[in-house]
């Protein structure tokens, strides 16, 4: 006996435009973004956008900094990563074009599609630095993009040091980010 083919209906940005609350949209089919994450993911994320700022400002690069930014990647693909960094001037609307970096921090409600499906994401994107941030660890994983276009793990003490941007170099204080 064969089974009748399940119906799964696909959605698009102009659908994901009209919806209300916090959603994402991955390969046509909605992701809730709920509930809102807690205080400490709040505070780490304030303090990762403020370290990646006052690393593009010291480095003179042409980069934008931005929180909480829908990325639309295609007519069915639109993700909201916690920090992006995009080379040139802030967008006008979207982010359109793989940032150079993406910082997501780890929830209950998130965790295992930021380490797995948003990571295969982005390595897909070329995103060229995707760092991750485990507040019950207290820790940050990092990863870079090679030239075959894999993700490698960047070991991550006190500093990390993040070229983007074509020639930019950033320095990031990771003990100022965890605190």
């Amino acid at each position: 006996m064969s089974s009748a083919p399940r119906y799964r209906p696909t959605y698009t940005v102009e659908d994901y435009a009209r919806w209300e609350g916090e959603w994402e949209l991955w390969d046509g089919m909605p992701v809730s973004m709920s509930p809102s994450p807690f205080g400490r993911h709040a505070q780490l994320l304030v303090r990762i956008a403020t370290q990646l700022e006052l690393a593009v400002e010291q480095s003179g690069c042409e980069a934008a900094v931005l929180a909480e930014i829908d990325w639309i990647i295609s007519n069915d693909t639109v993700v909201r990563p916690d920090v992006s960094v995009v080379c040139g001037d802030v967008p006008i609307r979207h982010v359109e074009q793989p940032p150079a970096l993406i910082a997501e921090v780890l929830s209950d409600a998130t965790r295992s599609r930021d380490v797995r499906e948003k990571k295969g994401l982005y390595r897909d994107q070329g995103v060229r630095w995707y760092l991750v941030i485990d507040p019950e660890a207290n820790s940050l994983l990092a990863w870079s993009l090679d030239a075959d276009g894999s993700y490698q793990s960047v070991p991550t003490t006190e500093s990390l040091a993040v070229k983007i941007c074509s020639d930019c170099r950033l320095s990031l204080d990771v003990k100022r980010m965890l605190r």
